[in-house]
């Protein structure tokens, strides 16, 4: 794994165009397995799971044309095939989930590696897919390393409420509806950014999605989907991720933001802080009164200021890092409930190296105290992306040198993430093993 090293204290300036959502991204590539036609797709990041996605589909016998410098990729996969007892699906990247209702609808069956996982979040079940999966028809078998699955096809249409608003269990409900017979019906849907863009995508090659947006989806299933083409939209994480690196260093960054009508909620949450966003001009940037972070003293008596995450429209929960790295650096205290994941706040023990101070009270929430002096440190990142962000966030804030050891997940969503950061004017190296 490899380590960041961080020599802080310099504000970061200038201008920075953020790369698209991995979280977009990564259902995309696979509903490209629902057409037998070309698709292209622009701005498509050079990531890891990307790039191991591509590689499969490769190996499947699809033409893929990548041009990472340009951010092109053709796919085609009108040659393309899979047998379950013999392909494995990428290991180590939660998204390969996403691979099988197209396989199912494609190849009558498809398999789940057991090693199927993203980021140390805690439990992050795969029952809620299973159970979509056997809604539409599929058997489930479990063999040596896996399970495999086999459908009759067509797929039937389904009505089904989830337990909860899951990202990609949504994606894989509409994966598996977009070429059903008939009308399928998704009651409690999410509705993120990411969701609604690969909703569109599906849309653009022909299928029947209503509801886009919103916590029910109806889709009309077609007889087959055309190809097309898509331009791959900023990612409101990474747009967040620089506004709040610009905060917690005192510095001066525009960063690209052309759909500022998501982020009401995420300018009210860096106000809360002591940070206020503006947006002009298809650009947002974020200033600090007096080049100061203040956590805004509630008009509750008594009670700590708070910021929650959930389920969209909810703060997203991948940003919470982000602001308790900030909450760490302003002055006074706040409440951070993850209301999503019961293993993601427990690296913020990792924050008392620099000095801060940080009390996980349960699996969901942690109260920082902020506006400590801190100093460098060492200090070890888990498998979570933001979480390495934020603790890189942290070190730049401080002078000295910090290391960051094991960032390397960094890469898993944000490409040239360091390089960008060290053109804002950031001294950060990777330090590779």
């Amino acid at each position: 794994m490899s380590d960041l090293i961080v020599h802080g204290g310099s504000p970061l300036s200038g201008a920075i165009q953020p790369s698209a959502n991995k979280n977009a991204v990564l259902p995309i590539l696979a509903a490209t397995l629902l057409t037998h036609e070309p698709v292209r797709l622009e701005r498509v990041p050079e990531i890891t799971d990307a790039r191991r996605m591509l590689e499969l589909f490769r190996a499947m016998g699809s033409r893929v044309e990548a041009d990472f410098s340009t951010g092109c990729v053709v796919i085609e996969h009108r040659d393309t095939a899979f047998d379950a007892r013999t392909m494995r699906l990428p290991e180590g990247m939660r998204s390969s989930i996403l691979l099988v209702p197209p396989l199912l609808t494609r190849f009558g069956q498809a398999r789940i590696e057991d090693e199927v996982r993203g980021c140390t979040l805690g439990v992050r079940e795969i029952d809620p897919h299973i159970e979509v999966f056997e809604h539409f028809g599929a058997r489930t078998e479990r063999g040596d390393d896996g399970w495999v699955l086999h459908v009759k096809r067509p797929l039937q249409a389904v009505h089904h409420w989830l337990d909860y608003a899951s990202v990609t269990t949504t994606e894989n409900f509409v994966l598996c509806a977009v070429l059903g017979q008939g009308r399928s019906v998704l009651t409690n849907a999410a509705c993120e950014p990411h969701v609604q863009e690969f909703c569109r995508f599906l849309i653009s090659l022909g299928a029947r999605i209503e509801g886009v947006g919103t916590s029910t989806l109806s889709v009309t299933g077609v007889a087959g989907l055309r190809g097309g083409a898509h331009r791959f939209d900023e990612d409101f994480h990474e747009i967040t991720t620089f506004l709040a690196l610009s905060a917690i260093t005192g510095g001066d960054v525009r960063v690209k933001n052309p759909v500022p009508e998501q982020f009401p909620l995420i300018d009210r949450t860096f106000a809360k802080l002591g940070a206020f966003v503006s947006h002009a001009d298809g650009w947002s940037r974020v200033v600090t009164e007096g080049g100061r972070l203040r956590v805004r003293e509630p008009f509750t008596r008594n009670v700590l200021q708070k910021i929650e995450a959930a389920p969209w429209p909810y703060l997203s929960v991948d940003l919470l890092p982000i602001f308790i790295a900030l909450g760490v650096r302003a002055e006074g205290s706040v409440l951070f409930w993850n209301k999503v994941y019961d293993g993601a706040l427990g690296w913020t023990s990792e924050l008392a190296k620099f000095g801060a101070q940080a009390f996980q009270s349960d699996p969901h929430r942690v109260v920082t105290f902020g506006g400590k002096p801190l100093s460098g440190a060492e200090v070890d990142s888990p498998y979570i992306i933001r979480v390495a962000i934020a603790l890189l966030m942290v070190a730049a804030s401080i002078e000295g040198r910090s290391v960051i050891r094991h960032a390397a997940p960094i890469r898993r969503a944000h490409p040239r993430f360091v390089e960008n950061l060290v053109a804002l004017g950031a001294r950060i190296e990777w330090r590779e093993p």
